[in-house]
């Protein structure tokens, strides 16, 4: 019997907490709680691509060839190439691998930094709030961040020369960008959109799901903004 009130009370509980809706809970504890969850969600996300195929194996983040040398792509395997196009894909992903763990400092920096007024309008925002507020806090500095290691690991690869010279001529005839055509500058980008968008995923699975968010603050604001 004693279970049964004690399971009871606890349901109680419960139902009150999650009962609340935004206007119920201090500026301080809306702001705690956000930061607790988008402090979990930016450092799963870059847990899971800082690792070996975190990238690479990965079919949302996974590096490709630029559009517009699919074609040479094409080419290089069909000329019995294919272990020399595997290998520079491989190293493009690698590359992103090593360098995405540096985004942790910057990301939960931002999380720190974060005002009253950027809380609200992330809380009340769309499913991806908190994401477009980290790239417009950090982007410029990760690319500051990840272009370096980036080109380190690029250089391992002899085929990386192979890329540009195949670029270059692609820019010239307009079929990729200008950007594109420098292997560093390609891969430090798509580094910065693959932990986008898991940042994204993060903080959308904690909004459809806040039991799971880490900290009871967390659980408390995503809880109130389902209501």
């Amino acid at each position: 019997m004693r279970a049964i009130v004690g399971f009871v009370a606890c349901l109680v509980m419960c139902t009150q907490v999650w009962a609340l809706s935004l206007s119920d809970l201090t500026d301080k504890d809306a702001g705690g709680g956000l930061k607790e969850a988008l402090t979990q969600g930016a450092s799963k996300a870059v847990d899971l691509l800082g690792k070996q195929d975190g990238f690479l194996k990965n079919k949302q983040v996974k590096i490709p060839m630029p559009d517009g040398l699919r074609q040479a792509e094409k080419v290089m395997r069909t000329f019995g190439m294919k272990k020399q196009a595997d290998e520079l894909i491989t190293a493009m992903n690698r590359a992103a691998e090593a360098a995405v763990p540096e985004a942790k400092t910057l990301l939960v920096g931002a999380v720190r930094d974060m005002s009253v007024d950027d809380a609200k309008k992330i809380l009340t925002g769309g499913d991806t709030a908190g994401t477009e507020y980290f790239k417009d806090k950090t982007s410029a500095q990760l690319k500051e961040k990840f272009k370096p290691i980036v080109q380190k690991a690029m250089e391992k690869v002899g085929l990386a020369k192979t890329y540009d010279k195949f670029a270059s001529k692609g820019a010239q005839y307009g079929v990729i960008s200008k950007e594109d055509a420098d292997i560093d500058n390609y891969v430090t980008q798509k580094t910065l959109d693959g932990l986008f968008t898991m940042v994204a995923e993060e903080e959308k699975a904690i909004r459809k799901n806040p039991v799971g968010a880490a900290g009871s603050l967390a659980k408390k604001v995503f809880g109130a903004l389902g209501q």
